[in-house]
């Protein structure tokens, strides 16, 4: 698979580390690294970004379909194994495992809420690898944003915490594998 394109449209691309938005140019050449949970890593000469997975298309990629068919529960509540299957499509765009896997989710709850309309709310506490990383917003929205596909799920909230801090204890044994640590 040739792993260099050139977009074929303007794209809105997040830069990596520092998370700031940044337009990249129509015909600009880019390497693609990674296509992990529905968005491409890409280095460009002025730097690695990710492109949303609705923006594939600039690539002459297809969209991965992240859909949920999962039902809901008895109550109407949201099945909580689709959920972690939905955390389970969001990575880090530096590093090739999910953020379940990299110890990254700390706690994840269902609470029914009657404001503004009756239904369900996700919870999610989560890290980063580092305070410093800017790409903690883009990483909760990813995953925010995947939650909500969920059936029964009428909103979503996922916090970054610092406490405890992360470490690479927090890895779970396929990520160690997918990351070569064991």
């Amino acid at each position: 698979m040739n792993r260099e394109r050139n977009l074929s449209r303007e794209v809105t691309a997040t830069q990596i580390p520092s998370g700031d938005k940044q337009t990249l140019a129509a015909n600009s050449r880019v390497f693609i690294h990674q296509t992990l949970g529905g968005s491409y890593t890409v280095q460009t000469d002025f730097g690695l970004f990710r492109i949303d997975g609705k923006d594939g298309d600039a690539l002459g990629e297809t969209a991965a379909d992240h859909s949920v068919a999962a039902p809901t529960l008895a109550d109407g509540a949201p099945d909580p194994e689709a959920i972690w299957a939905q955390l389970r499509h969001v990575f880090d765009p530096e590093i090739p495992v999910n953020i379940v896997d990299l110890g990254l989710v700390y706690s994840m709850d269902v609470a029914k809420i009657e404001e503004p309309e009756p239904g369900f709310r996700v919870n999610v506490a989560m890290t980063l690898t580092a305070p410093g990383c800017g790409m903690g917003p883009a990483i909760a929205e990813d995953a925010k944003s995947k939650i909500l596909l969920v059936p029964g799920v009428s909103d979503a909230d996922v916090r970054i915490t610092w406490d405890p801090p992360w470490n690479q204890q927090m890895i779970s044994e396929e990520g160690k594998m997918k990351l070569g640590l064991i």
